[in-house]
């Protein structure tokens, strides 16, 4: 198992789903955190969970559409532990499911706000506090949604492939200043957001996967875990595929 002892974390989007599992796992590595969630109660529920177990985390309110919400996440994890070292930037939303001419502009926005603008914000800030430091490693989630194209999604799938964009070229400005950036891309999971997806059926995805089933939380934070540590240290700029072979269709 990879080791996170010693290290101060974030992680956007921890309430639920593969933001919580991720939550779990850094915490049972070592990691002490700070989870940033738009829910309070679903991020202090982490938060207390995390504590049962002999973690150390605490909870922050946090829109990663807003700078000034992402901006005081990072600094709220100086200000009580003294520095940063990784981030897990998995806050997102999936948008509409419909031909691109029927995309809701308004809705768009929103979602380009929350998927792209966020995980900028995030590593903006995340970034200029490791350098002070001498070095960090960072994960976003990007998606199966953000390697290949899927009818139906055209503007979810742009806000995926802009995570795999952004986390190339930013791996490539800091490659040679400590700081490690990759991101997963997450095939069919059982969240509560695949959940709402499917009208109640997550499991009706499993037939578009080669190993003939959807995968769970734990099996994508396992791989956070790992792109995080120390074990990963010679990777940067990748995007994991974490999807049951989807990609390799």
């Amino acid at each position: 198992m990879a080791i996170l002892n010693g290290k101060v974390g974030i992680v956007t989007g921890g309430g639920t789903g593969i933001g919580r599992a991720t939550a779990l796992a850094m915490a049972k590595a070592g990691a002490t955190l700070v989870i940033g969630n738009r829910n309070a109660a679903k991020g202090e529920e982490v938060v207390q969970t995390i504590e049962q177990f002999g973690g150390r985390a605490i909870f922050q309110q946090t829109d990663v559409s807003k700078p000034d919400d992402v901006m005081s996440l990072v600094q709220r994890a100086v200000t009580e532990f003294g520095r940063l070292d990784l981030g897990f930037n998995n806050a997102g939303m999936d948008g509409e499911q419909v031909p691109l001419h029927e995309q809701d502009i308004d809705k768009a926005s929103t979602l380009f706000d929350v998927n792209i603008k966020g995980v900028f914000y995030c590593m903006k800030y995340e970034i200029e506090q490791m350098l002070k430091q001498g070095g960090g490693s960072i994960v976003n989630t990007s998606s199966i949604f953000g390697l290949n194209g899927y009818p139906g999604w055209s503007l979810y799938v742009s806000t995926k492939h802009a995570v795999t964009g952004m986390t190339k070229a930013a791996a490539l400005d800091y490659a040679k200043r400590g700081v490690r950036i990759n991101a997963v891309g997450p095939g069919p999971v059982e969240t509560p957001l695949l959940h709402e997806g499917t009208g109640g059926d997550p499991h009706s995805y499993a037939a578009f996967v080669p190993m003939g089933r959807i995968g769970q939380p734990e099996e994508i934070a396992d791989a956070v875990v790992w792109l995080l540590s120390d074990e990963a240290r010679y990777v940067t700029g990748h995007t994991l595929p974490v999807d049951g072979g989807v990609c390799s269709q």
